[in-house]
């Protein structure tokens, strides 16, 4: 069964979490302040999210619209100490996803793959292992702490020594590790994974310092499975203009890799076993903007949509200008 869960604040700041009903109108789910409790509940009863919803009950309705334009949407997944959520992704995992990549890093010699296109086809080769086996790994970066997920329609910033701000249209995993240190999936999200594309253009070992940006979840999280064709918009609006427009296609069906694998491949590091811990897991995209020549801008917004996510993902970019100078390191 395929249920939504909403995390907001009502308009007297306190937090709550509603889901759609039949009717498909947002209703409080009775008792319930936070999907990580939700989901440490299901985990204890060795129930589904669906299942424990449901023993919770539903409350009144609630307005998303308004909720969402006064800024009280809050990410769908969070955890009460931001150090124990984790946020890391996987590239070149997307059918597509290598074309813009290769462009980027081009070998000298005429006709030699890049290490990029390489790997994109080592997924393509055994990205989907059959049941039982280990397939490729993927591409694999962290990008920060749950101080790094952004709330949707919160600003992204791009720090000063940045050399690009350009969006990356995803499906993210959000998962719960139970007190065993199990890792339990609670569902999927759209999300902006946020990158630097030019100063990994720059030199491909610069990848790593591309990614360590923050990133934004849409304010749905889909609990069940993901569609395996799931399509979507991606779009950067400037001064209230469309400025680029674009498709983007994810699922299983439009992948390399199947998620398991990705799964797999992350969780096999007993680093990311460690009970109690939120991560938020992206599954990479084949479209950007940053190929089509697109250079943001301070205010220009980025919005993603995607079905059979509801809400809308919307976040203005912001050139953070404060910190500019040396970081310099104090002797003990």
């Amino acid at each position: 069964m395929s249920i939504s869960l909403i995390q907001l604040t009502d308009p007297a700041g306190q937090r709550v979490v509603a889901t759609f009903d039949g009717n498909g109108d947002a209703r409080l789910v009775a008792g319930a302040t936070t999907t990580y409790a939700l989901a440490l509940e299901a985990i204890d009863a060795g129930a589904s999210l669906a299942e424990i919803v449901g023993r919770h009950g539903l409350g009144e309705t609630v307005d998303v619209e308004a909720a969402s334009a006064s800024g009280r949407v809050l990410s769908p997944i969070d955890h009460p100490d931001p150090a124990h959520l984790l946020l890391t992704g996987t590239g070149l995992t997307h059918l597509g996803s290598a074309d813009g990549r290769d462009k980027m890093h081009k070998a000298a010699a005429a006709g030699q793959a890049t290490d990029s296109m390489r790997m994109f086809l080592m997924g393509v080769e055994n990205g989907k292992p059959a049941a039982g086996e280990t397939g490729v790994a993927p591409e694999w970066f962290y990008k920060g702490d749950g101080s790094s997920l952004i709330a949707p329609g919160a600003p992204l910033p791009s720090p000063a020594f940045a050399a690009d701000a350009g969006e990356e249209p995803e499906i993210a995993g959000i998962y719960v590790n139970g007190p065993d240190g199990a890792p339990y999936r609670v569902g999927f999200a759209i999300g902006n994974e946020f990158s630097d594309h030019v100063t990994e253009r720059q030199n491909y070992l610069w990848l790593a310092h591309s990614k360590l940006r923050p990133a934004s979840l849409g304010g749905e999280l889909l609990v069940g499975e993901l569609p395996a064709d799931v399509r979507g918009t991606s779009r950067i609006e400037r001064d209230g203009k469309v400025l680029w427009e674009k498709p983007f296609a994810s699922g299983e069906q439009n992948m390399s890799h199947a998620i398991a694998n990705l799964e797999h491949h992350h969780f096999k590091y007993s680093l990311f076993r460690r009970p109690g811990d939120v991560h938020v897991h992206f599954f990479g995209t084949a479209t950007l903007s940053v190929s089509d020549g697109i250079v943001t801008r301070d205010g220009d917004v980025f919005v993603i949509q995607a079905e059979p996510f509801r809400l809308t993902l919307r976040n203005p970019v912001s050139f953070d200008t404060t910190f500019a100078s040396p970081v310099v390191t104090r002797a003990l």
